[in-house]
């Protein structure tokens, strides 16, 4: 990672668009009627729905996807207090995480008042516009007295982040780390250093999960918090007062169990940390210098389990891993508040995730090959995407179930739709997914060896898409799964070894005897696991076959060709990807096999194209690609495509496909419209590229350049399901394109 300098921090905050956030509409503004209907006279509609039932105001406005994130700035991260206006730029920053992590929309609000009462008061005032209400770095003991009555005046969330989204995150890693270190919440002994807002929280909720009361104890800049003080003191503390002798947090640690530093940095020594009991578990949570450093507490105690507020060591308790996803979860069944239970549900959710495979993404995202559960790994990273689907559904089951929740959601149905807010690729995906489940298929996988593959494989059991088959050496393949740390045992052939290589090897002796082939060779060749998984699944006994992974697509498809063939139908195999663009769904085809294709071939693609996008459930408008617009360039090139396009029509007129055309007039409906009305295509979504030269590229530079997500390449036209993969492909990729595999055998016993 680039080091953050101030240069750069301003440089970010100031280029372009000031700040870091802006309002968006969400609904057409651009001609008369429009603005008609987004205000007068229109909008006065809703505004007589909403005064009849105020309820109708989360159908009608956006109060039910909004959160005001409303501060003073009397406790800004560690600076203390500098002011609401200072405050903004934080602000601000909760409102982009909002968004990017959870897909809501967040007003900042800086509030020039310090009273609690009038803190009060104006929240109050402004809690009809939201949703929830986040509250946000306001000093201690002023924030707990704010936070109270504000939930007692309210009927919607109001969250203080500072106590309790520390304290969600800590009790997750706790969870785990209490795992591994075979301990009970009940049993242990806790010490904090830091007594403030997010001291208080977490000693709550550490409470609420088990552990005693008079096993905490706290300590702040004025020493330990006992029974009898006088300096310091509060009612939230005076809670937490022990009757003991200790006085200094080196007297309270003593045989401490767990440490939890939220205070400042370096107030922890390796002197203390020694004096802790067997397998310690510190929290030294101070940014951005921690209690005791991770290369420190290591150095005391390597038997310790260690978590830190910052990005540069393991286990990051960080926020952004809690807030958005509570918010995310109360918001959608429209919850009166966000009870303990909501809290605990957040907690061990985020606890459960960390035991599961962490997506290549958020591998790549930390330089690394692998994260295990262990020591170093006790809870996810912040941008792992899966958190919105774990934690946002059980804040949701909470609160139905404790009773806060104006709304029911559906548990199944609701992760779809939260699914959907990841991007439209995890939706589309998850359509593919469901139609996978409803009738599994047996997948052979020929680099059954390769962790990927195994990881994949694990995770296509787990969901129900499909059963695998892994190809390769069993203690070779059984020990990675040792290694990966999964609860997965596979379902594994050794090629060499298999009692079918020899019927496998007479299949294939009669399908290339007369192309040079000898039955000692074809024994030879079918033992390979490339040549054996596609036997496998042309004997019968594997649905569909998947490769490539370690080879180039090239190479992967020949022996397809050798060994399974095109339908009987087809003259020529193609490829296409699902390229998914913000919110919009697009096949390019073809991408990978054919490279100067003729106009019979380009009729033969997009019809390909266009029976896969329709076993996906999309109705295919299809265009055909050029430099020329329907005769605008006489060039041989052109006419190819127009005389493919006149092929089509004749083998299927009910296909709704024109061409020639231009790649930005068959995505641009008003270029349609204003020039071409003619057409019978307005908005494309199937693109039959010209040749692989277009088609390769456009692809790529939408990757890379366009931020689309590229599923694919899906291989059209094979006699039998036979998918190949990229070398670049991650866990995720690989497992879509499985279920795009069963889904593929599925449509093909139906016929």
């Amino acid at each position: 990672m680039e080091k953050v300098t101030r240069e750069a921090v301003l440089r970010y905050h100031s280029e372009g668009r000031k700040g870091k956030i802006e309002v968006v509409p969400s609904k057409p503004s651009l001609t008369q009627y429009d603005l008609s209907l987004a205000y007068s006279p229109g909008v006065a509609i809703p505004v007589q729905e909403i005064a009849e039932n105020p309820e109708n105001a989360y159908e009608y406005t956006a109060k039910g996807n909004l959160v005001g994130v409303i501060s003073n700035g009397t406790a800004i991260l560690g600076l203390g207090n500098l002011g609401p206006l200072a405050g903004k730029p934080v602000m601000e920053g909760k409102g982009l995480l909002f968004k990017r992590f959870a897909d809501i929309d967040v007003f900042d609000i800086e509030i020039d008042a310090y009273d609690p009462d009038e803190v009060i008061n104006i929240v109050r005032a402004l809690a009809p516009t939201f949703g929830g209400i986040n509250l946000e770095d306001i000093k201690a003991p002023e924030c707990f007295a704010i936070e109270t009555r504000l939930r007692e005046l309210l009927d919607i969330p109001v969250f203080h982040d500072d106590q309790h989204g520390t304290a969600i995150i800590l009790v997750a890693a706790m969870l785990n780390a209490l795992e591994l270190t075979n301990r009970k919440p009940h049993e242990i002994r806790v010490v904090f250093s830091g007594a403030g807002a997010a001291g208080i929280g977490c000693a709550e909720l550490l409470v609420r999960t088990g552990v005693p009361r008079e096993h905490i104890t706290m300590c702040d800049k004025d020493g330990v918090v006992y029974k009898g003080r006088e300096v310091g003191m509060n009612p939230y503390l005076e809670r937490f007062a022990q009757e003991t002798d200790a006085r200094t947090l080196a007297d309270a640690i003593k045989d401490a169990d767990l440490f939890i530093g939220v205070s400042v940095g370096g107030v922890l020594t390796r002197e203390m940390v020694r004096t802790m009991a067997e397998r310690p578990i510190i929290f030294a949570m101070a940014n951005p210098d921690p209690e005791i450093t991770y290369e420190d507490a290591k150095a005391a105690r390597p038997d310790c389990i260690v978590a830190t507020g910052r990005s540069d060591y393991p286990n990051q308790v960080n926020n952004v891993l809690c807030f958005p996803f509570i918010f995310r979860g109360a918001l959608d069944v429209r919850a009166r508040q966000i009870t303990d239970g909501m809290k605990l549900a957040a907690a061990r959710a985020l606890a459960a995730l960390a035991h599961s495979d962490v997506p290549d993404s958020v591998l790549k995202a930390y330089g690394v090959d692998s994260m295990l559960f262990g020591p170093d790994y006790i809870i996810p990273k912040p941008i792992d995407p899966r958190v919105l689907l774990w934690v946002a559904p059980a804040v949701a089951q909470a609160a139905m179930a404790e009773g806060v929740a104006r709304r029911s959601v559906d548990t199944t149905t609701y992760r779809e739709e939260l699914e959907s807010r990841l991007g439209k690729d995890w939706a589309l995906m998850r359509t593919i997914f469901n139609k996978a489940r409803s009738a599994p298929k047996r997948i052979v996988f020929a680099e059954g060896e390769e962790a990927k593959i195994i990881r994949a494989a694990a995770e296509i059991q787990d969901q129900g898409i499909g059963e695998p088959i892994l190809l390769g050496r069993e203690s070779v393949i059984m020990a990675t799964v040792n290694e990966l740390g999964l609860d997965y045992r596979p379902r594994i052939i050794d090629p060499r070894e298999s009692p079918r290589g020899e019927t496998y090897a007479k299949v294939l002796f009669r399908r290339r005897q007369r192309k040079g082939i000898t039955l000692p060779e074809a024994r030879e060749i079918a033992r390979r696991p490339n040549y054996f998984g596609l036997l496998a699944v042309q004997s019968g006994d594997a649905d569909a076959f998947i490769s490539g992974l370690t080879t180039n697509y090239v190479e992967a498809l020949q022996p397809a060709f050798q060994v399974i063939g095109t339908r009987p139908d087809v003259r020529r195999a193609a490829a296409l990807f699902i390229m998914v663009i913000r919110d919009r769904v697009f096949f390019f085809a073809d991408c990978a096999v054919n490279i100067a294709p003729s106009a019979e071939d380009l009729a033969d693609i997009a019809e390909l194209s266009a029976e896969m996008a329709t076993n996906f459930d999309i109705h295919t408008r299809i265009a055909m690609l050029s430099f020329s617009n329907f005769g605008s360039v006489a060039h041989p090139g052109a006419q190819a495509v127009a005389r493919a396009v006149d092929l089509l029509r004749k083998r299927q007129p009910h296909l709704q496909v024109d061409g020639e055309m231009a790649a930005d007039v068959a995505v641009t409906p008003e270029f349609i419209d204003r020039l071409y009305s003619f057409s019978r295509v307005r908005d494309a979504n199937v693109l039959i590229f010209p040749d692989l030269n277009a088609a390769n590229a456009s692809y790529k530079l939408m990757q890379r350049l366009g931020g689309a997500e590229a599923i694919g390449p899906v291989l059209l036209g094979m006699a039998r399901p036979v998918h190949i993969l990229l070398p670049s492909d991650d866990v995720r990729g690989i497992v879509n394109m499985a279920a795009i595999a069963v889904v593929d055998a599925q449509m093909r016993a139906l016929v």
